[in-house]
């Protein structure tokens, strides 16, 4: 009996301070081109900076085929000539987040998250190793133990194979851009490129790693949620796209 009650007690304790935590907006917003995302971003990112977004914002997405370049990007990283990305329905933007080349398409849970870190901590470097924790905090919940790899950003399976890519931007400590996970991403989709510009590196996902057992992309996005909010010390709140909008100033 005094097991169940200390038990009790502390879930109660538990559910208090979880309360008491500032809230994370959590948006999903389904598939969403590219542009789009990207002016969404910019837009919540102003909101923030201003202060007429109070709290930290993590939108959630598909795209549509789509290979961006990064601040680092090379030539030579992207193999595939423009008609050949046509010719797959794949749409070709530069980005000002960091990194090199990568892919975003169906089947990926892309994050973008617009966090203040005057709220957590100034360093971008440290940002950037608690998305890798959000991501290896995920994935181990659904059974596969993944991990860093030393001077490299971004999530790779024990095996070696990488599974997840981050590329950020960030302006007055606010950030956007973000996270790319592949669930049940088309991967050979990265044949058209050097992904992130690492030669020789194979891409993997949730459904390669799991066949038949993987977690659908819902599901998948409800845990990178939560994983979120127990590395950046947040409540996860649901938020209506529609909610959103009404947040942004008139344009």
């Amino acid at each position: 009996m005094r097991e169940s009650i200390v038990a009790a007690a502390s879930a109660a304790a538990t559910a208090e301070q979880y309360h008491k935590l500032p809230p994370l907006h959590v948006v999903q917003l389904g598939l969403v081109p590219y542009a789009r995302a990207l002016e969404l971003q910019r837009a919540v990112a102003r909101a923030r900076i201003s202060g007429e977004i109070e709290h930290d914002v993590l939108l959630l997405l598909e795209h549509p085929p789509v290979v961006t370049l990064g601040r680092s990007s090379k030539a030579k990283n992207l193999v595939a000539s423009p008609a050949l990305l046509s010719a797959r329905g794949v749409e070709l933007f530069e980005a000002e987040r960091g990194g090199d080349v990568t892919f975003h398409g169906p089947g990926q849970l892309v994050g973008y998250p617009i966090v203040n870190l005057r709220g957590h901590k100034q360093d971008l470097h440290w940002y950037l190793r608690q998305v890798e924790a959000v991501l290896m905090h995920a994935l181990a919940s659904i059974g596969i133990p993944a991990q860093r790899s030393e001077g490299r950003t971004g999530v790779w399976t024990d095996a070696g194979s990488k599974i997840a890519s981050i590329g950020v931007h960030a302006r007055d400590w606010v950030t956007w851009h973000g996270f790319a996970l592949n669930v049940s991403t088309d991967l050979s989709y990265f044949d058209l490129m050097v992904p992130c510009g690492l030669a020789g590196v194979t891409m993997t996902s949730v459904a390669a790693e799991l066949g038949t057992g993987a977690p659908e992309l819902a599901t998948v996005a409800e845990i990178v949620a939560a994983s979120f909010g127990e590395i950046f010390s947040r409540a996860p709140s649901p938020l209506e796209p529609a909610a959103l909008a009404a947040m942004l100033p008139a344009a």
